[in-house]
């Protein structure tokens, strides 16, 4: 959520993309929570451990945040501020 305020924010970006492995169940929650939509499955993207693996690819685009993504975490009592 850090990353994507300050992409959006001081560094001025649009779209922010990602891949991820499909099996990741645990990395697509974290994508998704932050506000991350799936756009397609990319067959083949990358070799990891000698062979070619499929990823998915999830974006986001500043559209789409109608406030910041920590905000968002502590409003939803996802995270809180210390």
């Amino acid at each position: 959520a850090l990353g994507v305020d300050h992409a959006f924010g001081p560094v001025g970006l649009h779209r922010i993309e990602a891949t991820v492995r499909p099996e990741n169940a645990p990395s697509r929650s974290v994508l998704a929570r932050v506000g991350f939509r799936e756009e397609g499955l990319l067959q083949r993207y990358l070799e990891v451990d000698g062979a070619w693996r499929d990823h998915l690819l999830v974006a986001m685009t500043i559209e789409e945040m109608a406030q910041s993504a920590t905000s968002a975490l502590v409003r939803d009592g996802r995270a809180s501020w210390v």
